[in-house]
C-alpha cells in the first residue's frame, strides 16, 4: 500500500502556505480548518507542505486516496473535557475526520507537536484519543523527538486505527509488570526508593500488576498544614503509591512496601545503641476512639532513633481509612516498610504513610489524605488584565500560575508594550477549570452576541492560558461625568465537573452552578471626541505619560509620587501590580494620578504636572512636558478646525 505524508496546518490567519518544493498542492481553507487536497504530485509517496511563519501542524501518514478524504480542525473548546485525574494537556486539540460515507485504509499515523515544562520521573508523554463515540484511549507514542517539515522539535507519533480527537497529555507513568509464583523484588524506575517484595507463592498464577507513582511536594504539606493547626504534629508523608492487583487473584502471603517518609531532623534526639523497639500507643481520647499503631525502630548507622510515630493510610473507591493492623518499621536514610496482607490488600488501591509527633484521630488522618490528594491537582492562579496603550478596546486577559507571576509579567509586557495591568488575588484552579468572563457597568465584549455567550479562558498549567477580548461601550452617552467609561470584568469558576458534552460543544450543566465570582477587575474606555462637535484634546495622552515615565529615575519617581500627592496605598498597589519595572511603576503612577483628576475639559492638567516635575528637581522635564503637550494640542485643533472649514 503507497503511502502518503501530508500535514493539516492548524496556523493562524495570515500565515503564508509554502509547499514543498517538490510537490504541488492546493489547500482549501474552511474557517478554523484547512483541507488538503492533491492536484499533481511530482512524487507519489509524500505530499508536505509547511507554514511560513511558526506553524501548529499536525502531520498525518495515511494512504494516497486518505488525503482526498481526511479534514484536521482545531478544537481547543474541547481542553476542558480531554483531562481527566493528575492528566495535564501540553498540546492543542486537535479533530481528525473523514468526510461522510469516505472509506480508506487503515492505520493513520499522526504526528502531534507539543510542548511540556514539566518532565520528571514520575510523568511520562501520552497521546488521548476520544473517537467519535466517545471511547477513550491511549497511546504511547513512538517516538517523541522529530523531524516534521523541516521543523525539528518534541513532535508525539502514534500509530492509530481510528479518528477523533487528539490531544498530546502529561500523566502518571505506569509501570507495569508481571509477578511469577516464585515470587519477586522490585525497585520501581520512577524512584528506586521505592520497593515491592512479593514472597514465593504471593499468587496462585501469574499475574499482571500496575503501580503508579504521585510525589507529595513538601511545599504542598506545608501550605496544607497552615490552612488547619490540626494537621501541625504531621512531620511528613510517603509519596502516594497506586497499587492494582487483579481481583480474581487474592494476595496468600505477605507483600513488603518500601517508601520513602524522611524523618524530621529536629526531632532525632540521643543516640542510643538500640536494636529494636516496638511502641504500640493504644490510647483512647475523649472516650471517642481506639487505634493501635506498631512502629518497629531499626538502628541506624548514627543509631539515632526518633520518638516519631507512623501510620499507614490506605485508600479504595475514593475512601480512605488507617491500616491500623500494618506493622511499620523504620529503615536507613528515611525510608519505612511494612507489610500487607491479603485482609488489607482488599481494601487498598493507594498507599500513604504518615510520620507525626504524636497521635491523630483517625477522622483527621482521612481529612489529611483527601486535602493532600485534592491539592496536589490544585494550583495557585492570578488573574492578570492587560491593556496596551496602542490598542485601548483590546484587553488581555491571562490566567497565570502565580509562582511564575514575576516572570510571566515581564514576557507580557514585552510583548504587547507598557500599559495598564490589573491583577487579583490568588484563586485555586485544578487542570481544565474554567474563566468564565461577564461583564458589568458600561462596558462589554463586542464577541457576546446574547445573555448566554460568555467569553471563557480555560486553565492547562502547562499551557498560555490567554484571551483577546475587544472591548466596547454599552452607553455611548454614560458616565457623562468621567472622561473614561467604565466597566468591571466579573469572573466566575466552572470546575470540569460541572461540564459536558452536548454535540461537539462543552457546555455548563446549568446555569445555577456559577455560584458567586471570584475575582472582578475594573476596566475603563477613553471616550472618542467627535471633531466636529467637541472642542480639541487637551488631556494628556498615554503616549506622552510613556514617555515621561521612560525619563525617570528612582529617586525622582519618588519624590514626584509626594508631589503629586498620592495616598501610601495608592502606590503600595501600583508597585504590586507594575511588577519590578520603573518604567512600567512610573506609568503607573501617573496614569493613576491622571485617572483621579476631575473631569473638566479645558483644565491644564499638563501645567499641573510640570509643575510637579519642576518641585522634584526636573526642571527640564517640565519645560519638554509643556513642549510636547502643545504640539499635541495644535494637533489636535488643526483636526478640530479642519471639517468646520469643510462644512
Amino acid at each position: 500500500m503507497m503511502g502518503i505524508l501530508f500535514s493539516i496546518l492548524t496556523c493562524e490567519s495570515g500565515h503564508d502556505l509554502i509547499p514543498s518544493p517538490h510537490f504541488s498542492c492546493s489547500l482549501k481553507r474552511k474557517q478554523n480548518s484547512l483541507q488538503c487536497l492533491i492536484t499533481k504530485c511530482t512524487r507519489s509517496d509524500l505530499l508536505l507542505c509547511m507554514c511560513f511563519k511558526r506553524p501548529d501542524v499536525c502531520f498525518i501518514r495515511a494512504s494516497v486516496g486518505a488525503v482526498k478524504v481526511v479534514r484536521c480542525e482545531v478544537a481547543d473548546a474541547l481542553s476542558c473535557l480531554m483531562v481527566s485525574g493528575s492528566e495535564e494537556l501540553v498540546s492543542r486539540v486537535i479533530r481528525v475526520k473523514a468526510q461522510d460515507g469516505a472509506t480508506f485504509h487503515f492505520p493513520v499515523t499522526v504526528a502531534l507537536p507539543f510542548h511540556a515544562r514539566y518532565r520528571g520521573n514520575y510523568r511520562d508523554i501520552a497521546v488521548k484519543i476520544v473517537d467519535e463515540e466517545r471511547r477513550v484511549s491511549y497511546v504511547t507514542p513512538v517516538t517523541t523527538e522529530g523531524l516534521y517539515g523541516g521543523l525539528r522539535g518534541s513532535f508525539a507519533e502514534v500509530k492509530v486505527y481510528s479518528l477523533g480527537l487528539f490531544a498530546v497529555v502529561s500523566c502518571l507513568k505506569r509501570e507495569n509488570y508481571t509477578v511469577p509464583r516464585r515470587g519477586l523484588s522490585l525497585k520501581l524506575p520512577m524512584d528506586p526508593r521505592i520497593c515491592l517484595n512479593y514472597l514465593p507463592g504471593s499468587f496462585t498464577a501469574p499475574v499482571m500488576v500496575q503501580t503508579m507513582i504521585q510525589p507529595v511536594d513538601a511545599v504542598l504539606l506545608a501550605s496544607v498544614k497552615s490552612r488547619n493547626d490540626v494537621y501541625r504534629s504531621v512531620v511528613s508523608t510517603s509519596p502516594l503509591l497506586y497499587l492494582t492487583h487483579p481481583t480474581s487473584q487474592p494476595l496468600r502471603r505477605p507483600l513488603t512496601v518500601t517508601l520513602p517518609c524522611p524523618p524530621n531532623p529536629e526531632k532525632m534526639r540521643d543516640t542510643r545503641g538500640q536494636t529494636e523497639q516496638e511502641h504500640q500507643p493504644a490510647p483512647q481520647i475523649n472516650g471517642v476512639f481506639n487505634v493501635s499503631v506498631r512502629i518497629l525502630g531499626a538502628s541506624v548507622k548514627s543509631k539515632e532513633l526518633s520518638n516519631e510515630l507512623l501510620v499507614v493510610l490506605g485508600s479504595k473507591d475514593k475512601q480512605w481509612n488507617v491500616l491500623d493492623d500494618v506493622t511499620v518499621r523504620n529503615q536507613q536514610n528515611g525510608l519505612v516498610s511494612f507489610d500487607l496482607t491479603e485482609n488489607s490488600d482488599r481494601f487498598v488501591a493507594q498507599l500513604l504513610v504518615v510520620r507525626l509527633l504524636s497521635l491523630l484521630p483517625p477522622c483527621h488522618l482521612t481529612s489529611l489524605a483527601e486535602e493532600l490528594e485534592e491539592s496536589i491537582c490544585c494550583h495557585a492562579v492570578t488573574v492578570v488584565l492587560q491593556r496596551r496603550g496602542d490598542e485601548p478596546h483590546t484587553v488581555l486577559v491571562a490566567a497565570l500560575p502565580s509562582r511564575d507571576l514575576s516572570w510571566e509579567l515581564n514576557k507580557l509586557q514585552a510583548q504587547g508594550g507598557p500599559g495598564l495591568v490589573e491583577t487579583s488575588a490568588e484563586i485555586s484552579m485544578c487542570e481544565a477549570d474554567q474563566l468564565l468572563l461577564r461583564f458589568s457597568g458600561n462596558i462589554t465584549s463586542t464577541g457576546r452576541l446574547n445573555e448566554d455567550t460568555h467569553e471563557r479562558i480555560t486553565f492547562h498549567s502547562q499551557r498560555k492560558n490567554h484571551l483577546l477580548v475587544h472591548l466596547t461601550e454599552v452607553d455611548p452617552f454614560g458616565n457623562y461625568s468621567s472622561p473614561h467609561y467604565k466597566g468591571t470584568a466579573i469572573f466566575y469558576k466552572v470546575t470540569k465537573g460541572q461540564l459536558e458534552w452536548r454535540g461537539d460543544k462543552a457546555v455548563l450543566k446549568h446555569s445555577k452552578l456559577l455560584g458567586d465570582p471570584i475575582c472582578k477587575l475594573s476596566l475603563t474606555l477613553p471616550k472618542v471626541q467627535e471633531c466636529s462637535q467637541r472642542s480639541p484634546h487637551y488631556s494628556l495622552s498615554d503616549s506622552l505619560l510613556l514617555w515621561l515615565s521612560g525619563e525617570l529615575s528612582e529617586e525622582e519617581l519618588a519624590l514626584l509620587v509626594l508631589s503629586l500627592r498620592l495616598r501610601r496605598s495608592t502606590t503600595q498597589l501600583v508597585k504590586l501590580r507594575a511588577g519590578d519595572s520603573l518604567s512600567s511603576q512610573a506609568f503607573h503612577v501617573l496614569a493613576t494620578w491622571r485617572r483621579g483628576l476631575p473631569a473638566v475639559p479645558h483644565r491644564p492638567k499638563a501645567s499641573q504636572l510640570a509643575h510637579c516635575l519642576a518641585k522634584s528637581g526636573r526642571p527640564d522635564l517640565a519645560r519638554e512636558l509643556l513642549l510636547r503637550q502643545a504640539a499635541a494640542t495644535r494637533q489636535s485643533s488643526m483636526e478640530y478646525e479642519r471639517p468646520k472649514k469643510t462644512n
